[in-house]
């Protein structure tokens, strides 16, 4: 059975290139020939018996099929991996409005904001001042 590992969603979308053997400046036609190349080499007739080639095949046409997807490629460019996942589970739209949301200056913000409108009671007869802690 082949190594079934768990990979890290990344925010780089390095990988996917990296899989086809290409760089990221690679264009269209690059891609598609290095997809042939690849896809003929892992083909599953070729190697019936071989899990890691089925593997192989697997990743090389998951990553053509991103990387000829002019939106999927966008994506991938500019968020990774993490950003491909965002995509399939809250659509392609709300990628940047979720990793924007997620980040750690707006929660930041977020509280800052909230903190403000709540007012703090202090007991009867002692005067109430205001003071926000950010930790």
């Amino acid at each position: 059975m082949a190594d079934q590992r768990q990979r890290s969603l990344s925010t780089s979308g390095e990988s996917l290139y990296h899989v086809l053997g290409l760089d990221e400046n690679a264009t269209s036609d690059d891609i598609k020939k290095s997809y042939q190349k690849l896809a003929s080499k892992y083909h599953l007739d070729k190697n019936p018996d071989n899990p890691e080639a089925t593997d192989k095949f697997k990743e090389i046409n998951k990553a053509h099929a991103i990387l000829t997807d002019a939106t999927e490629r966008n994506i991938c460019d500019n968020y990774g991996s993490l950003g491909l996942y965002l995509a399939e589970h809250f659509g392609e739209e709300n990628v940047n409005t979720y990793l924007l949301l997620s980040s750690g200056w707006a929660k930041a913000l977020f509280l800052l904001l909230c903190c403000g409108k709540c007012k703090l009671k202090a007991p009867e007869g002692e005067e109430t001042e205001t003071v926000l802690s950010v930790p």
